[in-house]
């Protein structure tokens, strides 16, 4: 039998006899018994595709792994699809609660319907949000992510987000997974600062990209919040129809058109989720792919060969416009990759030196791939020196064409060059394989199915102090939805959970319902904890991990 809503902390006392009472949502229907073998046989099939590609990929450039070695990238991947999968149960949840609370889908429905969708945005994203969570990773690590460092910085990473997500998850709280992943990498750089040394104990984490990140997510719930309110504000002055901002006051679906008005955004919000969110254990796949078998993962060896030509031909002109302004300055290859390195740690590219560096390590990048005739031809042993020495000169040029003493020393001219050069080596270094996509999409899409309760039941009864009205469901999810596919088209890092339940919170103002104070004081209180817990988790998982590498002779 359905359920009557009643927000938290309020009387429950039977309401006066012909009064009109919200009715909650069913959110225990059975399942048909077919749907766990369809959900198991769906899932051993996405794990069989991974370990297939991997098979496939390192047989066709004669890499072939030991048992030892497989067995290992099988545990970091089942790891990432881990976070992946619990990313999936806890964030997706708000996209469905809307629709499920104004009656426009059964639960079951809702669920499916958001992890196909959420497939779908994971399957067509850029890539480009997966890229700027790598670079808030330490510098050393990432040139040697094979190491026993590199694998303690992924798994530490990974499992204190995991857990953090699962224990927000246990109290129904609506947390955000990309806080507590971003949290855990800064926890990784700060901690292998303090082990390894150095000044400020900022050196390892790139503190520019971490702002950036940060503001990111500081800024967008305050968008979700004032976005939605307007919103319904709007809505309210030329949609007159008393319908959209009443609570459903019984458990039949809404008129047709806002029932496809509500199911259109709960398909944006889950479509952009997966997008975004998506990318997110991407880039640390990619990374544990690179680091286990760099041959052939550290370089797109899908560039066709028709494409060299054009890459040396951009090295060598970045390497000539970086020569311009080294005022003399030369060094063979072991120094230049020091200066590079030291520019891309302190975040400090505007020297001569540096530009000599680049210069010196751009036309050994063009003699190298000139000399093999493609990217897909670099012989194995060859594969991870020429990848590090891309992916130095790739992000010190990104420095270089932002900063401001650099931009007035070279040319418009010169600037796109770097530019294009810039792009050439993105194509040849970050790429991610088709087979990565759909595994991660498998991993978030199926994760919506598990354990969505907690949080869709806090997101439409424990935020306002009435039922969730058309209206109110419709501003959120459409400034959700419109907030994260922009933070998706400039590769920002958002936060789903924040920006809907934000975006829930300024709609119930919007329609003159107050807000449930416990429940916004708990989920403030687990934004502001995320960080530092995320952190501290990382942190000392890293340094056990490193301890227990080092008593196993790594």
């Amino acid at each position: 039998m359905a359920t009557t809503f009643t927000p938290l902390g309020e009387s429950t006392a039977p309401p006066p006899e012909h009064a009109h009472v919200p009715v909650g949502p069913r959110l225990d229907h059975a399942l048909h018994p077919s749907s766990r073998w369809i959900f198991l046989a769906v899932l051993l099939g996405g794990l069989g595709y991974a370990g297939f590609s991997v098979f496939v990929d390192t047989a066709q450039v004669g890499e072939s792994l030991a048992l030892g070695a497989f067995a290992f990238l099988a545990l970091a991947l089942l790891i990432a699809l881990g976070f992946e999968f619990v990313n999936g149960f806890h964030d997706t949840a708000n996209a469905v609660a809307t629709v499920i609370y104004t009656h426009s889908l059964p639960a079951p429905v809702a669920v499916v319907w958001s992890g196909f969708f959420n497939f779908l945005g994971v399957v067509l994203s850029s890539g480009a949000v997966a890229y700027s969570i790598i670079t808030l990773l330490p510098v050393d690590l990432i040139l040697h992510v094979g190491s026993a460092g590199g694998f303690a910085m992924i798994f530490a990473l990974l499992l204190a987000a995991i857990l953090w997500n699962l224990a927000t998850w246990f109290v129904g709280l609506p947390n955000s997974s990309s806080h507590a992943l971003i949290g855990s990498i800064l926890g990784v750089g700060l901690a292998n600062q303090i082990l390894h040394g150095g000044t400020g104990g900022t050196s390892g984490v790139d503190m520019a990209q971490v702002w950036k990140v940060l503001s990111a997510l500081a800024f967008s719930p305050l968008i979700g919040f004032g976005g939605a309110l307007l919103l319904l504000l709007v809505m309210k002055r030329f949609v007159r129809d008393k319908t959209l901002y009443e609570a459903p006051k019984n458990a039949a679906p809404p008129p047709k058109g806002i029932r496809a008005l509500l199911i259109a955004t709960c398909t944006a919000v889950s479509f952009a989720h997966g997008s975004n969110d998506g990318q997110k254990g991407m880039g640390l796949i990619m990374l544990i792919l690179i680091g286990c078998a760099p041959t052939a993962y550290a370089l797109n060896r899908t560039v066709p060969e028709s494409a060299t030509p054009a890459f040396v031909q951009a090295a060598r002109a970045a390497s000539s416009a970086y020569a311009a302004h080294a005022n003399g300055a030369t060094a063979d290859l072991p120094a230049a990759r020091a200066v590079v390195t030291q520019a891309l740690t302190t975040k400090r590219a505007d020297d001569p030196a540096v530009y000599g560096g680049l210069a010196a390590l751009s036309n050994d990048v063009a003699s190298r791939i000139a000399g093999y005739g493609s990217l897909g031809k670099v012989p194995a042993a060859a594969t991870p020196n020429l990848r590090n020495d891309m992916y130095l000169v790739l992000d010190t040029t990104k420095l270089v064409a932002v900063d401001k003493g650099a931009q007035s020393r070279f040319t418009a001219q010169e600037m796109t060059v770097l530019k294009s050069y810039g792009s050439q080596l993105e194509r040849g270094t970050r790429y991610i394989p088709l087979w990565v996509k759909v595994t991660v999409a498998l991993a978030l899409g199926l994760g919506t199915m598990v354990g969505w309760k907690r949080i869709v039941v806090t997101v439409g009864e424990r935020i306002g102090k009435t039922h969730l009205t058309y209206g109110m469901g419709a501003s959120a999810e459409l400034m959700a939805a419109a907030t994260i596919l922009l933070a998706d088209r400039y590769g920002l890092p958002v936060s789903t959970t924040h920006i809907l339940s934000s975006g829930v919170a300024g709609a119930s103002v919007a329609n003159g319902a107050g807000l449930q104070r416990r429940t916004i004081r708990n989920m403030v209180l687990a934004w502001v904890m995320t960080l530092p817990v995320a952190m501290l988790l990382s942190g000392l998982l890293y340094w056990a991990l490193l301890g227990i590498a080092g008593a196993l002779g790594y």
